[in-house]
């Protein structure tokens, strides 16, 4: 079935000022007609209010995002700086200014008085990186100091009091693996004053405790593994933080390749537990995933299943808190990472286990008979784990990520995961498109890596109620959860502001067509509550790394433009429109997850499985998938008129592509 939201883009004129790396970004007009899909009964809905393009492809010129007092900032790891953009009117970004320092930008945080913090990695990846302090209520560019914290500070956050700024030194390896730095997370005491803070406010919470031998015991289910080129603190080095939380006076990082969460206590800047994660079960209904890129015959379709004997290893990017009823709650995106270094390879496709060196799957497992391309041959599975006691093959296999994002207590304790819904709501959505990549447009592209790859995550209250909103890296758009019931989170809504039709990767003139591309890679998103947001209504800033565009979404409550989403009557009338429906294969829908989307549904062990989310799964007015968009009949005269518009605008572009050393 062809996709219907098919989008005429017009590419406005670039907006010249000076930044530092002598070029202007472009504010441009967003794509038109973004996909979107929701729930029945859903209690609010996004609309794109504006985008800013730097006119760089796949290069990170767009990824983490702050926003504090009408401006948005972005980092923009292209050019080492963050870049500043003036929101004071969302739908007509206009560049300000850029902040750099010595290294690459990766993270940044802005406290509510306006004293910024931005992490900056070395130029030698391995050497100990610094946090460079800067004045947001500055007219321009006004640094105020640095300090220097662990090798490459790959994440910041401030906590809520703003007494504290804590970052996730990774710590990664050199890629000849000839230096492994430590891993920890820096804790630094931040001034009352917007001021620079001095080099002694800077402790390091490192992982010695927890050494062999050492006075912590490190669970056995955390995941240490790989090459040891410095013999000693093996787990230290190992351990690579990812990303921060912070609730009250403790902080929770994620370890992705760990697949455990660390708890730092802040006041005394130590690492006081390391918890693993667990594995979820992808045999269990309603947990399955789309595990291959070459379905049978050859023809990628929709093929969300469920296999005993497979795990899903959450490996967790972003990490979020909230707290309900006087208790805290963490929140994970399930992205999954693999680590290549150098010949030291953690990965390999379940049809070559028994070839180079690999065990192969044991005859007696259930996953014996499913090793061909159609089944489970092409998805990539961890090397490392789902041995027999004497290695000489896999019982079960575990795959990178969850394709989730789950809820967990401080203790990890597991209370939610969205189950196979991600995959389910983006095969509705764009069944054409399924897991495509980001950088081109394809079908399953990803299906044998990670599916859609839920990268970030914010929370947001609006109205009362505690929303999750999740970026997907891969095929691209946000999700909306309303987790106000942390053991009953519910879907609300998606919404992917990209157009399918074009492949930028694969087209003779990239830059010629990135501007009508739309959003592509998610990277960094964050709420914007109605009080400190200029329209006065509730929206998301998103960092999207390989179009290089920064993005404004409103978020409305049904109702409040007279028309609710997802037909619900209360409060508001609607059409109805906008449900998930039909399969995306157009075969009848399995059975329903239920209200909380936890994907406890019905599911065949095999074959196409879609569910419907909501009280009813309905059809839209014309039959079709119900997803916004242009008539395909229109197809045609928008892509033509989008042409000739974007060949017009794309002249004014500058474009940045060689990274600015600041």
């Amino acid at each position: 079935m062809p996709l219907r939201a098919t989008r005429c883009a017009l590419a406005a004129s670039a907006l010249v000022a000076v930044c530092l790396a002598g070029v202007a970004p472009a504010a441009a007009a967003p794509a038109a007609d973004p996909i979107t899909v929701s729930a029945e009964n859903a209690a609010l809905s996004l609309s794109v209010l504006g985008s800013f393009e730097t006119g760089v492809f796949d290069e990170s010129a767009a990824e983490i995002v702050a926003v504090y007092e009408n401006r948005s900032y972005t980092v923009n790891a292209q050019k080492a700086a963050v870049d500043v953009v003036d929101v004071s009117d969302p739908s007509a970004p206009r560049y300000l200014y850029s902040i750099g320092g010595t290294g690459v930008a990766n993270s940044i945080a802005i406290r509510d008085d306006g004293l910024g913090v931005v992490a900056l990695e070395s130029d030698i990846k391995t050497d100990a990186g610094t946090l460079l302090f800067f004045d947001a209520n500055a007219a321009s560019a006004s640094v105020l100091g640095s300090v220097q914290v662990g090798a490459l500070p790959d994440m910041v956050t401030i906590s809520a009091d703003g007494a504290y700024a804590v970052v996730a030194n990774e710590g990664e390896p050199a890629d000849d693996f000839s230096v492994d730095p430590e891993g920890s997370i820096g804790v630094v005491a931040l001034p009352d004053a917007v001021a620079a803070p001095s080099q002694d406010a800077v402790s390091i919470a490192e992982f010695h405790d927890f050494e062999a031998g050492g006075p912590k015991t490190l669970d056995e289910a955390v995941r240490v593994f790989g090459p040891t080129p410095e013999s000693d603190l093996p787990v230290s080095r190992n351990l690579e933080p990812e990303y921060i939380a912070v609730s009250g006076g403790t902080a929770y990082a994620a370890l992705q390749e760990a697949n455990a969460v660390a708890v730092v206590d802040l006041a005394t800047a130590s690492v006081t537990d390391i918890w693993p994660l667990g594995y979820k079960d992808h045999g269990t209904a309603g947990f399955g995933l789309d595990a291959s890129d070459r379905d049978p015959e050859g023809a990628p379709t929709v093929n969300i299943s469920t296999y005993d004997g497979l795990h899903g290893v959450y490996m967790p990017d972003g990490i979020a808190a909230y707290e309900v009823d006087g208790e805290t709650y963490l929140v994970t995106a399930n992205e999954g990472d693999s680590r290549e270094w150098g010949d030291f390879v953690d990965a390999a496709r379940v049809k070559d286990l028994g070839d180079d060196g690999l065990a192969p799957v044991c005859e007696t497992s259930p996953l014996a008979a499913q090793t061909d391309d159609a089944d489970l041959g092409r998805l990539n599975v961890v090397t490392d784990l789902g041995l027999s006691d004497d290695g000489s093959c896999y019982e079960e296999l575990y795959a990178f990520g969850a394709r989730s994002f789950s809820i967990w207590t401080t203790s990890g304790e597991l209370v939610f995961d969205s189950g196979d819904g991600f995959e389910q709501i983006t095969a509705e959505a764009a069944p054409e498109y399924f897991n495509s990549n980001h950088s081109e447009s394809n079908r399953e592209g990803r299906s044998d890596d990670k599916g859609p790859e839920p990268e970030s995550v914010t929370l947001g209250v609006v109205d009362g109620r505690t929303y999750a909103f999740v970026g997907f890296e891969r095929v691209g758009g946000i999700a909306v959860y309303d987790i106000s019931e942390p053991a009953a989170a519910t879907f609300v809504t998606y919404l992917n502001n990209r157009d399918f039709s074009i492949s930028v990767e694969d087209a003779a003139n990239p830059d010629a067509v990135l501007s009508a591309a739309g959003d592509l890679g998610p990277e960094g998103i964050a709420f914007v509550a109605a009080d400190a947001s200029p329209t006065g209504e509730p929206m998301l800033a998103v960092g999207n790394e390989v179009s290089g565009t920064t993005s404004y979404y409103g978020i409305a409550l049904a109702g409040d433009d007279g028309e609710t989403p997802g037909g619900s009557e209360e409060p508001g009338d609607g059409d109805g429109t906008g449900e998930l429906g039909d399969d995306p294969n157009g075969e009848e829908p399995g059975g329903a997850p239920g209200a909380d989307g936890s994907g406890a549904g019905t599911q065949t062990g095999t074959g196409t499985d879609s569910q419907a989310y909501g009280a009813d799964a309905a059809d839209d007015a014309s039959g079709e998938l119900p997803y916004t968009g242009v008539d395909a009949g229109l197809a045609a005269v928008l892509a033509a008129l989008g042409g000739a518009v974007v060949a017009i605008g794309v002249t004014s572009l500058i474009v940045a592509r060689r990274r600015a050393r600041l």
